[in-house]
């Protein structure tokens, strides 16, 4: 944890003073005087223009110094109004007009977050703001590392389920459009706080992570948002059909609902060239499951593409470790040798449990084998020589 920045070595009345005559000097309508209702007000009067140092051409390093003073006070007096107080400042540090000054109200937010005690429900409020202004610098990795972070950062002061939705809704319009996949987790994460109760009310959130997760070229394994409940809500609707053919369905029935629905799958800015790209990889998944062996004209008519695209396409599919398989040019052949199931229900882990039963069943049979001759070896030993008698002549052995 970092300790308080400190502007100046001056009491906290005076050291607020000294930050009200420097924002005045900028142009700020505040006055030089000491508030005589004491240093809190000063801070609510500081917080209400401190934005006036965010100038384009600002001294970065002077506006992180006045900026980092405010945090020292904030987190050496107890604040009666923190919230509200929090919530100013925050609210100013993310209008900062550059890259560079958001980066500078990133470190004083980040100060400030890491200052507050591990249980004030104030450390919410920050790190929601943290978010924006990370975004705005991209800086997004800095301060978001993954859910798991999240929930320890506020293991002591868990937030509302309201807070925390709003929060994973942010965080979702932040990383989707450069980690998509981590969006989706989000998302998810999202729709898992909805209850049977509420879950009617989740229809946009619904239909967002299915977007999310359909746009993604690395989420293959989708049927696990069917069994949320607000996406369960949207059965019967346009967006709900067209999750069910990713799930399940080969690529003729995505180009039907294609041309059925053309403007549907455009409003919700899906891209209709990577969708076919997708659902051709998920339909050679489906095939592989059941054919260990395809031919470059099966694998033409399923997937819609001509001979000569056939191998890149393969030579595609085996980056994304999804397949094993192996082409053979000289047969027009295409081997499986295995592939990462596209739906994972009662059947796969009926299959999955069988497969551990044969692996230890085999293994047992191994185990007792090696036992079995390690006796024979001991017992042999036991037994000393071995006299045995050949045309050469009786040998000890």
């Amino acid at each position: 944890m970092q300790g308080p920045a400190i502007f100046i070595d001056l009491t906290l009345e005076d050291q607020a003073q000294e930050i009200r005559k420097y924002l005045k000097g900028l142009g700020a309508e505040i006055s030089e005087e000491k508030s005589p209702k004491g240093i809190e007000d000063d801070l609510h009067k500081i917080c209400g223009v401190c934005d006036v140092c965010l100038k384009k051409d600002g001294n970065e390093v002077e506006i992180d110094a006045v900026l980092n003073s405010i945090v020292s006070i904030m987190v050496s007096i107890s604040l009666e109004r923190g919230e509200n107080l929090i919530l100013a400042f925050c609210e100013k540090l993310t209008k900062a007009p550059t890259i560079e000054l958001s980066k500078v109200c990133l470190q004083s937010l980040w100060r400030l977050f890491n200052n507050l005690e591990q249980s004030s429900p104030l450390r919410y409020h920050v790190y929601y703001h943290l978010v924006q202004v990370a975004k705005q610098c991209d800086s997004v990795k800095e301060v978001f590392t993954g859910l798991d972070e999240i929930k320890s950062q506020f293991a002591q002061c868990p937030p509302s389920k309201e807070q925390m939705q709003k929060l994973y809704r942010l965080l979702h319009d932040v990383l989707k459009d450069t980690q998509c996949e981590t969006a989706s987790k989000v998302m998810i994460e999202l729709l898992g706080t909805y209850t049977d109760d509420n879950a009617s009310h989740a229809r946009d959130d619904a239909m967002k992570c299915i977007v999310t997760a359909l746009a993604d070229p690395n989420t293959f394994l989708l049927d696990p948002l069917l069994s949320l409940k607000p996406v369960r809500f949207l059965e019967g609707e346009l967006i709900h059909d067209l999750l069910s053919i990713f799930v399940s369905e080969k690529l003729q029935s995505y180009m039907q609902f294609y041309k059925n629905h053309k403007e549907f799958v455009t409003s919700q800015g899906l891209n209709h060239e990577q969708n076919m790209k997708k659902m051709r990889l998920l339909s050679f998944m489906q095939l592989a499951e059941s054919n260990p062996e395809m031919t470059y004209s099966q694998l033409q008519e399923e997937l819609q593409i001509e001979e000569n695209e056939v191998e890149s396409f393969i030579i595609e599919v085996l980056k994304t470790k999804l397949v094993r398989a192996r082409i053979d040019q000289k047969e027009r052949k295409v081997h499986l040798s295995s592939t990462m199931h596209r739906t994972f229900g009662r059947t796969q882990w009926q299959q999955l449990n069988d497969l551990l039963i044969t692996w230890r069943d085999n293994l047992t049979l191994v185990q007792t084998n090696i036992k079995n001759i390690s006796q024979q070896q001991a017992e042999n030993k036991n037994q000393g020589p071995i006299n045995i008698t050949t045309s050469a002549g009786k040998r000890n052995y």
